[in-house]
């Protein structure tokens, strides 16, 4: 079976062959220039948007390229949005790693939430997510997180993953703050966020507020 990952990572090879970025092969299909944008793989809720068969066989059409073509550009069990060969390690267990202060900065992410730039280190996660393509990890600094977190404590964060009521998350604001909470509600316009610290006010925000929003997956204790 097809993974959403496993076509958008397609769409993105198949763009790369081309010296196209994903903006660029959309263009060239005929199609609005942010189709492909990672912003749009997921809703504003979190469900994952697939690619629609039109727009397939417009790229397709535009590039002169194959359904078999297109099909070995798949790699098996790619994650949710695919990621750059050579950007981060996968060999083993290596995911990267970067300080909870570091991820309010600017640089480090994707708009979709994904590890880019430089500046990340590398960090062994026992597991050895090999099949989840942008897990990385972000070490917690400072007491704010405690008792469940604590300084030097090391998160796993998968974007793009489905979020759910009462996941533990990290959510990074349009201005940089970078928060790790449980999700008590979501509605289409808002979230509603429970603290960890119960020293620390409980938190809303506007969708239209929040950067990205990635769930944790593991956490070292």
């Amino acid at each position: 079976m097809l993974s959403h990952g496993q076509i958008w990572e397609a769409l993105d090879r198949l763009a790369e062959r081309h010296e196209l970025t994903p903006s660029g092969l959309a263009r060239r299909a005929g199609l609005d220039p942010t189709s492909f944008n990672k912003s749009k793989r997921l809703s504003a809720d979190g469900r994952l948007r697939w690619p629609s068969t039109e727009s397939i066989a417009k790229v397709l059409d535009a590039t002169g390229a194959s359904m078999e073509q297109f099909l070995a550009f798949m790699r098996p069990e790619a994650g949710s949005l695919g990621q750059q060969e050579g950007a981060f390690p996968r060999q083993g267990g290596s995911i990267p790693l970067l300080g909870f202060a570091q991820a309010g900065a600017g640089g480090f992410f994707d708009d979709g939430g994904f590890p880019a730039g430089q500046g990340w280190d590398v960090v062994e996660f026992p597991a050895a997510p090999s099949q989840k393509a942008g897990v990385y990890a972000l070490e917690v600094q400072g007491e704010s997180m405690m008792p469940l977190y604590r300084d030097g404590d090391v998160l796993i964060v998968e974007p793009g993953a489905q979020v759910r009521r009462n996941d533990r998350v990290v959510v990074r604001t349009n201005e940089g703050e970078v928060m790790a909470k449980v999700l008590l509600r979501q509605s289409p316009r808002s979230i509603e966020l429970l603290s960890l610290n119960p020293e620390h006010p409980n938190r809303t925000l506007e969708l239209s507020d929040v950067d990205w929003i990635a769930r944790i997956i593991w956490a070292s204790q």
